[in-house]
């Protein structure tokens, strides 16, 4: 149990008992034969900047400590399934940079000057693979996927890493420092669960790396180039379109109309910054056999997240995205420092999962920490969502069923001023519960 006013966090309530009398004004009914996606994780990125604390601002002993309460599971796990990498800077960053940089005027289609360790020192990339290992030989089950936040500035039209779109000419020399990433990051220990062409693909960054990149430059890039290079690989990584907002929907619907690029793409890849969580479900609809993912949502210093950081999160991302059909959700930062840094332009008041004091290495647990517990610490990876009634009366509420040992996880979410009762009913048999104000608790049973 956790409210909103921080008075609980991740408490451990008492146990309940099955009542088939149980009633209440809300009546959730689950029907865990009817189950739907099976889930990959939750999580939250790795950026150059979670990296640079973890590594420079942590001694060894406060850096392990971090990384298996992260990552591991078991009591005080928080069960990270889930991540993110920046292929190249973005905004979280302490410079900016690609992986193919060349003096301006000067190209490199052959991508002979590609490197994992940009020219531009103390950007926090060579941080980023310690961590990444380090998270993996915690969890080995833990899914990586990566994004672009620009090519490399020899590529695009105005020879700049901020703003911007890639030239047709280079869109071949693109896809292969993609896929040449994803080799150089597999030789270095971390195979590539998934990537996407763009990061935010409709928004002109003012003052860090990004790259504008239409509808119709996508579906060539993917169908034309990405997408057949990739196809010949073993185990290569799927490719996500989109990730970018919910207000948007028209955008992955004009790709996947492509037949060609169709073929090619797994997944749509969703933000939370802008539009309704149900756009997920309305292109779900129209193409059941690709899935979702909510690939980035951060909290931060602004409403709702500043002051409804805990209900925001679970109701728009723990539960509105994945009973739209999202198989893994991750929030923005794993971690920044407690000026909410450090950053190269972009957000100011963004919040990690967990602050780092700069000066002592010490670390604090945020609100967004909790929420993300309240699914990262039951459900496990492989569970399916099962099929339940929406509630009602300010409840929310989506649940899961391990394949594992057959356990059926359930959150809810309160987001009432007042206390609200509620009735769970599964198998011919029910509990109720009445949850607080402003709540938000996780149940389990079996």
């Amino acid at each position: 149990m956790s409210t909103a006013d921080g008075e609980k966090q991740l408490a451990r309530e008492a146990d309940l008992s099955f009542d088939a009398s149980a009633n209440a004004n809300s009546v959730i009914d689950i029907d865990a034969d009817r189950r739907h996606q099976a889930m990959i994780g939750f999580g939250a990125a790795i950026t150059d900047s979670s990296a640079w604390l973890i590594e420079k601002r942590m001694n060894a002993a406060q850096r392990d400590r971090l990384l298996r309460e992260l990552f591991g599971r078991g009591a005080d796990g928080l069960g990270i399934d889930f991540t993110r990498l920046t292929i190249g800077a973005s905004d979280f960053s302490r410079a900016h940079y690609s992986l193919d940089d060349m003096p301006p005027g000067q190209s490199d289609p052959a991508l002979a000057h590609f490197s994992l360790t940009p020219r531009t020192p103390g950007t926090g990339a060579d941080e980023v693979l310690p961590v990444v290992r380090a998270a993996l030989a915690i969890n080995p089950q833990l899914q990586v996927m990566a994004s672009p936040w620009s090519a490399p500035a020899w590529m695009k039209t105005n020879g700049s890493l901020l703003h911007g779109t890639l030239k047709y000419e280079y869109h071949a020399a693109f896809a292969d420092y993609l896929v040449k990433y994803v080799d150089a990051m597999a030789a270095a220990g971390v195979p590539i669960f998934a990537l996407t062409v763009q990061n935010e693909p409709r928004f002109n960054a003012p003052d860090y790396p990004g790259m504008l990149l239409s509808a119709g430059a996508r579906r060539l890039l993917i169908g034309e180039q990405l997408g057949p290079k990739l196809a010949k690989r073993e185990r290569a990584p799927l490719i996500f379109d989109w990730d970018h907002n919910w207000d948007l929907e028209t955008e992955p619907l004009a790709v996947l109309a492509d037949p060609l690029a169709n073929r090619y793409v797994a997944a749509v890849a969703w933000h939370c910054y802008a539009g309704y969580v149900d756009a997920q479900t309305r292109v779900h609809d129209k193409y059941p056999d690709k899935d979702a993912y909510l690939t980035e949502c951060s909290g931060g210093d602004w409403k709702p997240m500043k002051d409804e950081g805990l209900l925001t999160i679970t109701r728009r991302l723990l539960i509105g995205s994945v009973r739209g059909w999202s198989r893994g959700v991750l929030l923005w930062n794993l971690a920044l420092d407690e000026n909410h840094g450090p950053h190269a332009g972009g957000c100011s008041d963004c919040r990690g999962l967990v602050t780092i004091d700069s000066k002592s290495g010490n670390y604090t647990r945020t609100v967004d920490y909790v929420a993300l517990a309240h699914a990262s610490r039951f459900v496990r990876p492989g569970a399916r969502r099962v099929e339940s009634s929406e509630g009602g009366n300010d409840i929310d509420n989506v649940v899961f069923r391990n394949e594992d040992d057959g356990s059926l996880v359930m959150i809810v979410a309160n987001s009432s001023a007042s206390a609200q009762r509620f009735a769970a009913r599964e198998a011919k048999r029910a509990f109720a519960y009445t949850m607080p104000a402003r709540s938000v608790a996780t149940f389990v049973w079996r």
